[in-house]
């Protein structure tokens, strides 16, 4: 049997490959589908070279056209350029719209397939589409955005891998177009917005068209009045006493704009999964971003801070949108860490940058009593100037374990744990609240309800 023939083929195949690396990886030119049918189709006449003695002659001759017509086709696409809109407010959930505009500069029509490449924050690597510019034109291309998580990312390795096609469809030009990112993503906003508008409508029925004085012990002077039994000596007033030859007071009116300061403990006990594989930060995020928009609707200035083995960021109690703006770059990018957290630190820091009367809500998690001593200490410390509000969220699956009935003595063993862990938690919750401190304790579905309620039953109430 003559082996010439079936050589020369491989050979001729091996060409092929290599000159389709060579071109594609240095020059950036690529086959198409049309070429490689037609590649398939040449390949018939090294078939004939068993029958017929022009078919390997043939073959090479066809070979070498096509290679040259990719060639050729693939330097004849047309290069164009790409310039991303301004980005939409971007969150967690909320499919959100990206525009970019395609430019052409030549006089002939630009076929493309390109593949985005994005922050891993939205997607990472996108499926290949296909766009299409006329001559010495643009084409307006909005695409589709759904944010896997929230945080901060900039990064210059993002943009588009093109492929332009040539006149012909036999080769392509693949060409790299750098569009670097610089990407927030908040929490999910929907619902925030949404409860924050009820609230502001239930706000609004209860108080009516006309503001409401409340009279206390605020430092807003409202008027004088004749001195009366029970009235703090204090606020006399002892220039209109002389004038009017009578003990006269003074009558403040209650201050209705408190401060609002947000807590974040990101620390080792934040990092766990409590529900649907969501780190317990993430639902401590959600409740402090609904309790910020709450406090902004009531006209509260409203602040944050975070700490682990160190403070990580603080921003000032501010009034309005410019304090929720804040808080949500704060909340955007906040991560926990496999760290103890540095109680006294954080509170030391806290008491030097925050001296004005505040509600002070911690978003925390406690162990037992002895593991969380360094944490009610430091948190007792807020009292009597501050009024702190610690949060923690329970943990559902270990409330299941103890409270199911076991069938077998693994699972009895399982439940009497889970009963010991709950009732150490509950100690050092009870003492916490033993020491002053406001104390919320829920799963962590209903944190932000639960604290929005409680912010709003402490306003009602004049507690701030």
């Amino acid at each position: 049997m003559n082996l010439v023939p079936a050589l020369v083929v491989g050979v001729v195949a091996a060409a092929f490959l290599l000159l389709w690396y060579i071109l594609g990886s240095a020059a950036g030119m690529l086959w198409t589908a049309r070429a490689l049918v037609i590649a398939g189709l040449v390949s018939v006449f090294g078939i004939l070279g068993f029958l017929v003695p022009w078919g390997f002659d043939a073959m090479l001759i066809a070979d070498a056209a096509l290679i040259f017509l990719v060639w050729l086709d693939a330097t004849l696409a047309q290069p164009v350029e790409v310039t991303r809109e301004p980005l939409p407010a971007l969150s967690v959930g909320h499919n959100a719209e990206v525009g970019y505009r395609w430019n052409n500069r030549s006089r002939r029509r630009a076929r493309l397939r390109v593949r985005e490449v994005r922050p891993d924050i939205l997607g990472g690597a996108q499926q290949a589409r296909a766009v299409a510019i006329p001559p010495r034109g643009t084409a307006r291309e909005t695409v589709s955005v759904v944010p896997v998580r929230r945080g901060r990312e900039r990064t210059n390795a993002g943009g588009f891998v093109v492929d332009s096609f040539g006149p012909l469809g036999l080769g392509r030009h693949r060409m790299r177009l750098a569009l670097p990112w610089e990407v927030v993503v908040y929490p999910p906003l929907v619902s925030v917005r949404l409860r924050a508008s009820v609230a502001e409508a239930q706000r609004r029925r209860e108080a009516g068209m006309k503001p409401i004085r409340q009279l206390g012990e605020g430092r807003l002077f409202e008027s004088l009045r004749e001195w009366g039994p029970g009235d703090d000596l204090r606020h006399i007033d002892w220039k209109a006493t002389a004038r009017r030859g009578k003990v006269i007071t003074r009558q403040y009116e209650a201050e209705r704009r408190q401060q609002v300061l947000l807590v974040l403990d990101t620390g080792r006990l934040m990092t766990a999964d409590v529900a649907a594989g969501v780190a317990r930060l993430d639902f401590a995020v959600q409740a402090a971003l609904e309790l910020a928009y709450a406090a902004a609707q009531h006209d509260d200035n409203v602040g944050i801070m975070t700490f682990a083995d160190g403070v990580q960021h603080f921003v000032a109690p501010e009034r309005g949108r410019t304090g929720v703006r804040r808080v949500l770059d704060v909340l955007a990018e906040v991560e926990p860490k496999l760290v103890e957290p540095d109680y006294p630190g954080a509170f030391r820091y806290l008491a030097a940058r925050n001296r004005k009367r505040a509600l002070t809500v911690l978003f925390t998690d406690v162990i037992d009593r002895f593991a969380s001593d360094a944490l009610v200490a430091n948190v007792a410390t807020l009292r009597p100037r501050h009024l702190p509000l610690a949060v923690t969220l329970r943990n559902p699956e270990l409330d299941a374990v103890a409270t199911q009935r076991p069938a077998t003595p693994r699972d009895a063993f399982r439940k009497a744990a889970a009963e010991e862990l709950l009732h150490a938690r509950e100690e050092a919750l009870g003492h916490m609240r033993r020491a002053g401190v406001l104390v919320i304790d829920v799963t962590p579905e209903r944190a932000a309800q639960a604290v929005v309620a409680k912010y709003l039953d402490l306003k009602r109430r004049g507690t701030l």
